[in-house]
């Protein structure tokens, strides 16, 4: 098991390199490593993986019934929701099945709904139905006033995307795969084979595989190509206690318009309620700041939605930047003259897609002449649960009576123990930031956002680090 951060990069080609360790990266490394004959390298330039947009989503498991039919990325939504699904029940995933409300509030909005019903039979989902405005309010009692009826869609699903992003990492380096982080990009040239030049040296590939997300048109001019544009669209959220979660028990989505889904309120596997996002198209792939004017135009929209949602206190604000390119599909094509394969524009629905996104990858990287030899299921994984419909370690009696570190709680807002804490630091690929920690545990994440715990996981992180 290889992961690095720091140091000269190996000087013996690999079979393989995949540049990007997001959601869609991690599914593509680990896919790729089930053939142990391949020598995989997953490079990111951050210090973690799923630092970029994998980390800011609205984490919801998409049944896809509203892509585009006969899109790739309708093919891989709907495979890759089964895949997901199968997967996180597999690996401890979180994962609720709340269902959608496609909520009508207007006679326009109103007419559109049956039309929606027949696009996702399209695609494959025909277990939806029309909801008249009183059994919708029986559904969901604290709705605003106004509503004339929704499209239920009883597949959609919220789950933890930290934590698939880590099984996936974890997976594909347990099996072989180096992991190298802090390794931006730079250049990029092919003569022959792949010859990337990055913050810590060159590193050679016979194949390469460009999942760089945001930066992902960026590696594909290096290489010859100018097949689309990625603006990032940034997505302004607010993040509701949890004494807010009683007030919704669906995902609340608008009638979608060309800009993406809309603003939607959705419950998370953490308990909490989300409010968002924006649709903002920026020049800056480095626009993570929220803006006043973006979260009072979110509060105003909720304000319709659900009023009460409004006068709960927010936990946390944060904003993550989509890979729009302007294209309704995916941006996944290969390049068989560079052994190459270009995975772009992956949207908000990647996080769904994203083992479909890896077999289809793989078999494009075999059309390039790679030779993927025999299959080796990776060793399974179990990921800490940091989803509170099953029993935390906290309230695990035999976990905290074979070990009381379980027992022993440093953050009190989301019941984090120190022996979570002990299990991430001394994981397959250990946090290192608190931000990575977070994500691993969930510390620092709740009500006091660390006010109270932060200087106790902060002592934790260094001790378990030895920084």
């Amino acid at each position: 098991m290889t992961v690095t951060a720091a140091g000269a990069l190996p000087a013996t080609p690999y079979d393989v390199a995949v540049v990007g360790a997001g959601v869609v990266g991690c599914a593509i490394a680990r896919e790729l490593a089930r053939h142990p004959r391949l020598r995989i390298a997953l490079i990111e330039a951050q210090d973690d993986v799923g630092q970029g947009t994998s980390k800011a989503n609205t984490a919801i498991l998409h049944t896809g019934f509203d892509a585009t039919p006969g899109t790739l990325e309708a093919r891989l939504v709907r495979e890759g929701h089964t895949l997901l699904g199968a997967y996180a029940a597999r690996t401890g995933i979180p994962v609720e099945r709340t269902g959608a409300l496609l909520v009508a509030w207007d006679a326009e909005q109103l007419a559109a709904l049956p039309r929606l019903a027949e696009k996702a039979a399209r695609n494959g989902c025909h277990d939806t139905g029309l909801l008249g405005p009183e059994e919708l309010y029986a559904r969901e009692p604290h709705l605003g006033p106004g509503a004339l009826g929704a499209l239920h869609v009883p597949g959609e699903s919220v789950v933890c995307p930290w934590t698939t992003t880590l099984a996936y990492a974890t997976q594909a380096v347990r099996a072989g795969a180096d992991l190298h982080l802090n390794t931006a990009v730079r250049e990029a040239g092919w003569d022959g084979g792949h010859r990337l030049t990055t913050s810590r040296g060159t590193l050679y590939a016979r194949h390469l595989v460009n999942a760089a997300g945001l930066h992902a048109d960026t590696l594909d001019r290096a290489l010859g190509h100018d097949d689309f544009t990625v603006t990032p669209r940034r997505g302004q959220l607010l993040v509701y206690d949890k004494f807010a979660r009683s007030l919704v028990r669906h995902i609340l989505l608008p009638v979608p318009t060309a800009l993406g889904k809309g603003v939607l309120v959705a419950p998370t596997v953490y308990g909490n309620v989300l409010l968002g996002p924006t649709a903002e198209d920026l020049d800056d792939k480095h626009a993570t700041g929220s803006t006043a004017d973006g979260l009072a135009a979110l509060r105003e929209k909720g304000r319709r939605v659900l009023p009460a949602l409004v006068e709960e206190e927010v936990t946390a604000v944060y904003a993550g930047l989509r890979a729009a390119t302007g294209h309704e599909d995916y941006r996944i094509t290969a390049h068989p003259g560079q052994a190459y394969v270009t995975v772009g524009g992956i949207r908000s629905t990647g996080l769904t897609a994203s083992m479909a996104i890896a077999a289809h990858v793989t078999g494009l990287l075999a059309g390039t002449g790679l030779d993927l030899g025999p299959v080796r299921e990776p060793e399974p994984v179990t990921v800490p649960n940091l989803g509170e419909a099953l029993p935390r370690p906290y309230q695990r009696a035999d976990l905290i009576a074979a070990d009381p570190e379980y027992g022993t709680l440093v953050c009190h807002c989301e019941r984090v123990s120190r022996g979570e804490i002990r299990d991430a630091l001394a994981s397959t690929i250990p946090p290192r930031g608190l931000e990575g920690l977070r994500r691993r545990t969930r510390a620092r994440a709740g009500r006091c956002q660390g006010f109270y715990c932060g200087a106790a996981v902060r002592e934790l992180f260094e001790r378990g680090t030895g920084s």
